[in-house]
């Protein structure tokens, strides 16, 4: 007569033991913010978040002057917060060009603002 197959082979159960992984092959934890200092990683947070609530007005109006110009509300958003002016006509070829290393760098391209809710 064969033994019946045993789930974990290798290793018995003992006393308290709930069949889970044993912990020490589990790989060490890393913090969502990584291994610098945790302030820095919720003040980037908050300022991350900060710049991208707007009211709903000039959120529009962004959303307005970018459909203009031919870009993304978040193409036109990330010019004027990198470069702290509104991008003119002119700048609309080099911003474009920049879309495809957006893309693989997983940044923000090509979203629009058309039937979301606005708080």
């Amino acid at each position: 007569m064969a033994k019946p197959k045993r789930l974990r082979d290798e290793r018995p159960a003992r006393m308290g033991d709930n069949g889970g992984p044993p912990l020490d092959e589990l790989p060490p934890h890393e913090p969502e913010w990584g291994k610098g200092e945790i302030n820095r990683y919720f003040e980037w947070r908050t300022a991350h978040r900060r710049a991208w609530r707007k009211p709903p007005a000039i959120a529009l109006r962004r959303e307005e002057r970018a459909e203009a110009l031919g870009l993304t509300y978040e193409e036109y958003t990330l010019e004027l917060l990198e470069r702290g002016r509104h991008p003119q006509p002119e700048d609309v070829a080099g911003i474009k060009a920049k879309r495809a290393e957006r893309r693989r760098s997983g940044g923000v391209v090509g979203q629009s603002l058309k039937g979301m809710r606005l708080k």
